[in-house]
């Protein structure tokens, strides 16, 4: 899964149809894990996930994204998937997108193709996007593929290019430590904010502009080390995420937010498309213990009963293969 810090939202094909959209965004070690077998007396399809279905034509399965994934790329008998997390679907951690990126990945590798990063996230972002018909953009399929913490760029000609930010571990450690996330406890389809957000693309064009310029303004405070300026960066991107639909932020966010805010954070946002999921902040080394026990306050105060807070690290892995045949790839901790 990955957290996303700014020029969310830029990655819609109704921005940057019109301006090159930026995202700078980091893997963490939360995963999704999709496992694929083809057992050689059973002619069923079954997929297992929140629910389990077991049918014997595509066309019956529920679940949109196994039904068309598999459609697409000619299963239609004898083949058993199944998918878990480490944080439930709706956070706005991009499982959904991380879900795809490992399916794609499995079933192409069973059809006896490797996929490279760039290809397994053009494929998943054809079977969100094309396929599925979901609203979204482009960001999470390419962060869960090539893993890491990165600058995305999306081009009018639908090409993305990825330029790998590097740091080295004393940084890398330093942002890690100054990092706070939050599950609200709130969950929520991202469709939901996308739809009103494209719908509001032309009008909010100049906002998004100012948002997908900012992102090399951050990699270089980044860079630099200035955490404070950083989080200054995020609440000025949280400010103006907050315009791109009505449904993007609502009391209890806010409430969360000033929470955060009048205990000492520098800054941060609701991640993914918003209206629920997960809260990030970056916040001095000394005034984090009080920003946990405010924010649990709060949280309590809205009966908020989920709501946890998610210890992080970034990694640098992307989408891996851990076994083929009963042969072991890779010593990793899961199909990503």
């Amino acid at each position: 899964m990955r957290i996303s810090f700014v020029g969310g939202g830029t990655d819609l094909r109704s921005f940057y149809s019109r301006y090159p959209g930026r995202v700078i965004s980091t893997t963490i070690d939360k995963y999704v894990y999709v496992t694929l077998n083809r057992p050689p007396l059973n002619k069923k399809i079954s997929v297992r996930y929140s629910t389990n279905e077991e049918v014997d034509h595509l066309s019956k399965l529920k679940n949109d994204r196994f039904r068309e994934a598999l459609t697409d790329l000619g299963f239609h008998s004898g083949i058993e998937l199944a998918t878990f997390t480490d944080v439930s679907v709706n956070a706005g951690l991009g499982s959904s997108s991380s879900f795809s990126v490992g399916l794609m990945k499995a079933l192409h590798l069973a059809k006896g193709r490797k996929l490279d990063p760039r290809e397994t996230a053009e494929e998943a972002s054809r079977l969100e996007i094309e396929l599925v018909g979901e609203p979204i953009g482009k960001q999470d399929q390419y962060a869960s593929a090539h893993g890491g913490l990165n600058v995305f760029q999306f081009n009018k000609d639908e090409s993305v290019d990825v330029f790998p930010v590097h740091l080295d571990y004393k940084r890398r450690y330093d942002f890690e430590n100054h990092t706070l996330l939050f599950f609200t406890g709130m969950r929520r389809l991202a469709s939901s904010v996308l739809i009103e957000q494209n719908a509001n693309a032309e009008k909010n064009f100049e906002t998004l502009k100012r948002m997908a310029d900012s992102v090399p303004e951050f990699e270089a405070r980044l860079t630099r080390g200035d955490f404070k300026g950083m989080g200054e960066m995020l609440h000025e991107g949280w400010l103006m995420k907050r315009t791109l639909a009505s449904n993007l932020s609502n009391a209890i966010i806010d409430d969360l937010y000033a929470t955060g805010m009048k205990n000492g954070v520098w800054g941060g946002k609701i991640l993914g498309a918003g209206g629920g999921g997960c809260i990030m902040f970056l916040a001095p080394l000394e005034k984090k213990e009080a920003i946990r026990c405010a924010m649990a306050k709060t949280a309590k105060k809205h009966s908020l009963e989920d709501f946890s807070e998610i210890p992080v690290h970034f990694v640098q892995s992307g989408v891996e293969v851990i076994a083929n045949n009963e042969r072991v790839i890779k010593t990793t901790p899961s199909v990503q």
